[in-house]
């Protein structure tokens, strides 16, 4: 067996300890990070993603980090700078949850769902269906917890690229 799991979690263990909690909880921020990049920071920064750039390890767009500027600050005043930096990355997260994932829009405390599906879907996102299989995938890393959940896909892909060449 390699030691590939192991090294994956101990060096996003290092990246995401460093970080200040926010707004949103670290447990779920964590598995948003994961469901959109595996919580590592992409090579190459940004890549197209339904007509736009996405960038980071959150995937963040251009018009998200405008929004999220408005609560977040000036979160390094550019957009790819800010999506290359872990810190700036989860305040812009932070940000753009305190705009829109609010009690007076969501008529009620907002929850890891709320949070999850809001960054997958924009600020109704909460509502929307198109983002459940969204939440699914971040309820999914909160159940097993982080460490766990990125173990058991790191098994599931080595199983299908050794099946795919058996």
């Amino acid at each position: 067996m390699s030691n590939a799991p192991v090294i994956l979690l101990v060096t996003l263990a290092g990246c995401l300890a460093a970080v200040d909690a926010g707004y949103v909880p670290d447990d779920c921020m964590n598995c948003i990070c994961y469901v959109e990049s595996g919580c590592r920071m992409p090579d190459p920064l940004c890549h197209m993603d339904v007509g736009s750039l996405s960038c980071g390890p959150f995937q963040l767009k251009r018009a998200y980090w405008l929004d999220a500027r408005l609560k977040g600050g000036p979160l390094m005043n550019d957009w790819q700078t800010c999506s290359a930096s872990w810190t700036c990355s989860r305040q812009a997260v932070n940000g753009y949850m305190e705009r829109y994932a609010v009690s007076s829009r969501l008529g009620h405390s907002p929850t890891c769902e709320d949070f999850s599906r809001i960054h997958n879907g924009g600020p109704n996102g909460f509502k929307n269906p198109a983002t459940l299989a969204y939440w699914e995938r971040a309820k999914k890393c909160l159940g097993a917890g982080l460490w766990l959940y990125s173990y058991q896909i790191e098994l599931e892909q080595q199983t299908k690229n050794h099946t795919k060449l058996g």
